[in-house]
């Protein structure tokens, strides 16, 4: 109790905090592609090895603070804005991308708004801290053996794409001659595709593709290029 009393004390200081957090991810290209896939304030969203986190731009501020840190660190959310073709800005909110924590089925957290501490109104699941007295967000985190692209012992390569509901994603690579018609992934579950593919042993390049725009696989952490220049995911099979 002593330690979140002690945050909620010097929580203002936490806007200077803000202005120099960096987000928790590793790879540039990737952090892009997923700030800009989000498409406005939703419940927290798990995309492949990240979770994405979004609150709405009616505070000056915010910030996120996890239990497997013993909410030590303050993490800041970044501003997203969309324009019209005139350069008008049409919509804004407040996002944050997190790695998720290695071995961890589920965290708890809470989000600071100019400094007010609370629970994450986008969330609906929440559990109390008898020990502090006060109520935290929780997500449970799927495990990650079960979505990634990965070979399979049968012969048949999985792969695995996370997006908006009621999307149509295609795969297309080196085996497919970079034609990105041929295969069009199925939506298992909501925000989640899939396909199997029965590949040959060898290093295999490919992309999955939303209308003519491509996009690596954030499951794979493997990269090459494909014979335009672009960067793609790499898949070898042994």
């Amino acid at each position: 109790m002593k330690k979140l009393f002690l945050f909620f004390v010097f929580s203002l200081i936490s806007v200077n905090i803000f202005a120099k957090e960096k987000p928790i991810i590793k790879d540039t290209y990737e952090y892009d592609l997923i700030a800009t896939s989000i498409k406005g304030v939703s419940e927290p969203q798990i995309v492949g090895d990240y979770i994405v986190f979004t609150a709405e731009h009616t505070s000056r501020t915010v910030g996120i603070a996890f239990d497997f840190e013993n909410f030590s660190k303050i993490h800041s959310y970044k501003i997203r804005k969309t324009y019209d073709i005139e350069g008008k800005e049409t919509s804004s909110w407040f996002f944050y991308v997190l790695e998720k924590p290695k071995k961890l089925k589920s965290l708890s957290y809470r989000i600071v708004l100019d400094g007010l501490w609370t629970t994450d109104p986008t969330n609906k699941q929440s559990i109390y801290d008898i020990e502090n007295g006060i109520k935290l967000s929780y997500l449970e985190i799927p495990q990650t053996e079960e979505m990634i692209t990965e070979s399979l012992p049968e012969g048949y390569t999985k792969f695995v794409y996370f997006s908006e509901p009621g999307q149509k994603i295609r795969l297309g690579g080196s085996f497919t001659n970079w034609d990105s018609w041929i295969y069009e992934l199925t939506e298992t579950e909501p925000g989640k595709y899939q396909i199997y593919l029965p590949l040959p042993a060898g290093t295999h390049y490919y992309a999955y593709y939303i209308g003519m725009q491509s996009f690596i696989d954030l499951t794979n952490p493997h990269k090459g290029y494909s014979p335009d220049g672009k960067t793609v995911s790499c898949l070898i099979i042994k």
